[in-house]
């Protein structure tokens, strides 16, 4: 099994919705997938409980307040956590997963959060070692913008891989009040979306 973790420094940045739709790719892929919910906020449960039974099925676990064993047979787990979680409280799981994935918007607020954040498991073994690989995804990107250029710059300072530049698109929220992800449904309008998907796709399933 293949297990990713999506954090971020502060909440806003559009972890849930690259946890949901990461789940649903690999779903779509025909992978045994689960999702597995750290946040208190209870976004990726809530979007599981509006999937309809004609999409790929996703497994939810619920790991608000306990972690237990994934079902067995499980080829790809998705951990949402909780924005701004103590590290403490995840470093068990930095000892398990294969991936960090940490999406940024363009914002200063979230450079500061994201430099601390980043620093602070850079301190942490598995991340040293390259135990487990810290990737940055950039997020709600507005191409050909000041911001964007500030936010790539940025993010190539952090010195960890920048896997995705996802654009800020409004097909996001209207599928995810569906219990739907760019991965479920062919448009021209997810089709746009998800071919800003595939560099990220291709790391995480490249083979070990």
């Amino acid at each position: 099994m293949r297990s990713i973790l999506v954090l971020s420094g502060k909440g806003g940045c559009g972890k849930s919705t690259v946890a949901t739709n990461l789940a649903a790719a690999f779903a779509a892929s025909g992978r045994r997938t689960g999702l597995a919910e750290m946040d208190r906020q209870k976004s990726s449960a809530g979007w599981l409980a509006a999937r309809p039974p004609s999409v790929p099925r996703i497994e939810g676990l619920d790991w608000r307040h306990e972690r237990a064993d994934p079902p067995r047979g499980l080829e790809r787990l998705v951990i949402d956590v909780s924005a701004g979680l103590r590290i403490g409280s995840i470093e068990g799981l930095l000892h398990e997963a294969d991936f960090l994935l940490m999406p940024v918007l363009p914002s200063p607020f979230d450079e500061s959060s994201t430099h601390r954040l980043v620093r602070r498991l850079a301190e942490l073994k598995p991340v040293r070692r390259e135990r487990i690989r810290l990737c940055l995804v950039a997020n709600r990107v507005r191409p050909r913008s000041r911001a964007a250029r500030r936010q790539a710059e940025f993010l190539a300072g952090l010195g960890h891989p920048v896997l995705a530049s996802l654009s800020d698109r409004a097909v996001y929220a209207e599928l995810a009040g569906r219990g739907l992800g760019l991965f479920d449904l062919k448009t021209p309008a997810t089709e746009a979306g998800r071919a800003e998907w595939a560099p990220l796709l291709r790391t995480l399933d490249a083979p070990d």
